[in-house]
């Protein structure tokens, strides 16, 4: 019986995981991914000041200070450059 449980409790914290590993913001296909630096150029030229632009979650995520001198942490998408979340 015991065997049983501890079996179950692994497979279900490896599904957990799994899922967990699975999530993406943004589902765009490398092919279809602006550059970084198109971002970077299209953000300076709103006045933001980039610190650092990296991919995660299948988006750009960058540390900012927005025009307005706030600190910023968003995620984009790579194709539009829309903002798909934001943490101020």
């Amino acid at each position: 019986m015991n065997k049983l449980i501890t079996a179950l409790l692994i497979s279900s914290a490896a599904l957990s995981t799994t899922a967990h590993a699975e999530e993406v913001l943004c589902d765009v296909p490398k092919a279809q991914w602006q550059p970084q630096e198109a971002l970077e150029q299209s953000l300076q030229a709103k006045g933001w000041e980039i610190r650092k632009i990296k991919v995660d979650e299948g988006c750009y995520e960058v540390y900012a200070k927005n025009a307005q001198g706030e600190r910023v942490e968003a995620y984009f998408d790579p194709q539009s450059f829309e903002i798909v979340k934001q943490q101020d």
